[in-house]
Order: C-alpha cells, then sequence, then structure tokens
C-alpha cells in the first residue's frame, strides 16, 4: 500500500511512477481528492463528538426546563455524530479502495517500458554446441518421454491441458531439486517452512495479487479462501498484524505447491511444462529494515544465481522494465536460462523488492531502537521446478536421449551420473 503522508507530499513521484507502469495516473488525483474529503469530515466529526461531551457536561449540572433543553440538544447531536461516523466509515472504504489500486512506487532505476523493455545485466555460462557434438536437439517433452519422465497425455485425460505427471526419474528429481534448493536456502541463512496453500482473502489482497493479478487466481467460492500461486503470499501474511522485534532480516524458503490459471496464455507454450496450471516452487522471502532492502535484493538475486550455477545451465540477469514488475515490486530482476530447443533464454527464477508495499497492506513492522517502523519484504524463486527440469533436461542432454546428471544434483540421485533410457 502505498504510504499516505508520502504520498500528500510528492503526488508527482507517484504519477510518474503509474505512468511508467503504464497504469492510471488519474488514481493519483482521486486518492488526494478522496482524502482531502475524509480528513475534513474527521474533523467535523471531532468537533460534533467535543459538543456532545461537552453538553453532556452540562445535563450532569443542569436542572429543571435547562436540563430538558439540552437533553433535547444531545440527542440532535448523538444523531448528527452517529450520521457523521456512518459518512467517515463510508469515505475511509471508498479512500482504502482507491488507494489499493494503486500500484507500488517504482524504483528511479527500473528501465522503464513494457515487456521487451527489459535491460541485459549479464549473461553466464557456455551454451553448447550441439551441431559441433554431432547432437539433433530434443526439446524437453521428447527427453521426458525418451526417460519415462514426463507424462502430459495422462496429466491432461486426468486434469486437462497445462497439466502433468513426473514419473520415475521425472518425480525423483524433482525431490533432488527441492532438498538442493532447501539446503542452499538453510545454508545462507533461510528457515525452512512448508505454507499453506490456501489463504484468506486478506492475505492475498495484502500482498498486492488480487488486483491486475486476480484474473489468474484460483478461488474456492464456497469456502472464500485462494489457492497460492506463489509461496510469497503464505510467506508474506505470516507476520501478518505483528510488530517484529529485533533479529531482522528475518528469512525464510518454503516449499509450497502454486497454482496459476494462466488466463491472457492462450497459444503460449502449449506444448510441455513449461507453463502449467500447477508446479512446485521453493520461494525465498525476506523481512528486512527498510534501509537494507536494495542490499538484501542483491543478495536474493546471488542465491538464485548460485543454484543455477550449481546446476550448470546458462542464464542471463536481466533487469525488468517498469510495466512489466507487478503491483507489488518496486524493481525485479529475472533469471532467464538457455533453452536449446527454443534458441532463446526463458524465465525460470525471479526476485522482487516489494520495500514497503505489502506490509503495510498486512500491517507489519519491526520494532527498533527509534520506535515502531515501517519494513521491507522480498521475495526471489530459488527452484521453479518444471522449468527448471525443462532447461536440465534440454541442456544436458546426450545423443542417445540420456541426460547428464550435474555434479550438485548427484548426492539426492544415489550417486548416478546419467539419466538413462527406460
Amino acid at each position: 500500500m502505498i504510504d499516505l503522508a508520502a504520498l500528500r507530499q510528492d503526488p508527482e513521484s507517484v504519477k510518474r511512477s503509474q505512468a511508467a507502469r503504464g497504469e492510471s495516473v488519474e488514481l493519483v488525483d482521486q486518492v488526494l481528492v478522496a482524502d482531502a474529503n475524509r480528513r475534513t469530515a474527521v474533523g467535523e466529526f471531532e468537533t460534533l463528538r467535543a459538543s456532545q461531551k461537552a453538553i453532556g457536561a452540562q445535563v450532569a449540572k443542569a436542572s429543571g426546563d435547562e436540563k430538558q433543553g439540552l437533553l433535547a440538544q444531545t440527542k440532535t447531536l448523538s444523531d448528527q455524530v452517529k450520521a457523521a461516523e456512518n459518512s467517515l466509515r463510508e469515505m475511509d472504504s471508498a479512500l482504502e479502495s482507491l488507494v489499493l489500486g494503486l500500484s507500488n512506487v517504482v524504483d528511479p532505476a527500473a528501465p522503464v517500458g513494457g515487456e521487451d523493455d527489459f535491460v541485459v545485466i549479464k549473461e553466464v555460462g557456455t551454451k553448447r554446441d550441439f551441431a559441433a557434438e554431432g547432437i539433433a536437439i530434443r526439446d524437453h517433452v521428447e527427453i521426458g518421454e525418451l526417460l519415462g519422465a514426463i507424462d502430459i497425455e495422462r496429466g491432461a485425460k486426468v486434469s486437462g491441458s497445462r497439466f502433468y505427471y513426473l514419473t520415475g526419474p521425472g518425480a525423483m528429481l524433482e525431490l533432488a531439486l527441492v532438498q538442493l534448493a532447501m539446503n542452499t536456502a538453510q545454508n545462507n541463512g533461510f528457515t525452512p517452512m512448508i505454507p499453506p496453500a490456501l489463504v484468506k482473502p486478506v492475505a492475498m489482497e495484502g500482498t498486492g495479487f488480487l488486483g491486475q493479478a486476480a484474473e489468474n487466481v484460483y478461488r474456492l467460492e464456497a469456502d472464500d479462501l485462494y489457492l497460492v500461486g506463489t509461496a510469497e503470499v503464505p510467506l508474506a501474511a505470516y507476520h501478518m498484524d505483528e510488530i517484529l522485534e529485533g533479529n531482522l532480516p528475518r528469512r525464510y524458503a518454503a516449499f509450497s505447491p502454486c497454482f496459476r490459471r494462466e488466463a491472457g496464455s492462450h497459444g503460449k507454450d502449449t506444448r510441455g511444462i513449461f507453463r502449467v496450471h500447477w508446479f512446485d516452487k521453493v520461494e525465498m522471502f525476506s523481512f528486512c529494515p527498510v534501509d537494507e532492502a536494495v542490499a538484501e535484493h542483491q543478495r536474493l538475486l546471488a542465491y538464485e544465481e548460485e543454484f543455477l550455477q550449481a546446476l550448470e545451465i546458462p542464464y542471463r540477469v536481466i533487469d525488468v522494465a517498469t510495466g512489466d514488475l507487478g503491483s507489488s515490486a518496486a524493481r525485479k530482476f529475472d533469471c532467464e536460462a538457455w533453452v536449446p530447443s527454443q534458441e532463446r533464454y526463458r524465465e525460470v527464477t525471479s526476485t522482487s523488492n516489494c520495500t514497503t508495499f505489502q506490509s503495510r497492506r498486512l500491517k507489519i513492522r519491526s520494532r527498533s531502537a527509534d520506535g515502531i517502523e515501517p519494513i521491507a519484504t522480498l521475495n526471489g524463486t530459488l527452484c521453479a521446478i518444471t522449468r527448471t527440469i525443462v532447461a536440465l533436461f534440454e541442456n544436458h542432454q546426450e545423443a542417445d536421449g540420456s541426460v547428464r546428471i550435474p555434479k550438485a544434483l548427484q548426492p539426492y540421485l544415489g550417486g548416478a551420473s546419467h539419466f538413462k533410457l527406460k
């Protein structure tokens, strides 16, 4: 949630942010008007309450006709106070609704533009020359079928399009990736977590997923619960309505299933398991002091890179443009793995600095020597299982259809060096 005090002081910076995102600039003025009207209403309400209390004090001392007259005034004031209170409540609701429509203020360092206006920060690793090796590139679907690792046909039969089964080596690879990711996170100071995958509306809204991202969220109407699209949601809400005492940053790493409707992706990545309705993921999350958030963001990115390097996958890091940040992020970095069959980089991990946007909505603060203060939240995907499997299978494929297992994963797979044909 935007800090209203900061918005009043510098509305132009919020307008510039909205424009950079390609979102409504007029909404800023609407918020300012609603805020001014509410503050005027608060003053009127407090004046009426003060009059009510003053007359109440006079009633106790009065008698006879004077007392009756004061009692009549008290009745009139009581009605006026009640009406003012109801009006103020409506104004509060209207203002909150408008403020919730504003996205986080973007970091001035983020590149301005749409999905294709990102800036490449670096490329890491060497892409294999499959032609020089005499290997005809297979995509992950063909590799998965040869290995008996992926069954898309039966996934569609049972659940519909964009569903799948991981079987045999595919299932074991997921478990290995989860163990490696959780161990990596724990070694870097994160507390392992297994969070709920169903959350209340307040958690989903508080993290910013019921605004522009709502179309991709699954809702269980009978229970008024939402299936999370990322463990970011239950991790952010873990300290909802709390004041954190010391010991910052607090870092958590969660393994969870993720569910996404993939609305608007018709015709995109329909083959295979790159873009699916359900997948498992290991997600990092950090609550940290506001003045440490930029450095913490770089740390999360470094952990993501550490993981991809351990898997020996060529990748690049991009600085995501303002129009593609999502409502909560002020700045976002993506790691994109090289996918040989597509001859392009594809997103496999992402890390976002959400500054105080989520913590204000979720009412999370910290206590320091200076008193109660806002707190920043950051998130970062350490391993999105299906996309990582795509990158692993394709980059480590051999001529005979087998797949080389990176050394970092071998201890979790019985020391095997390859996934061999079934």
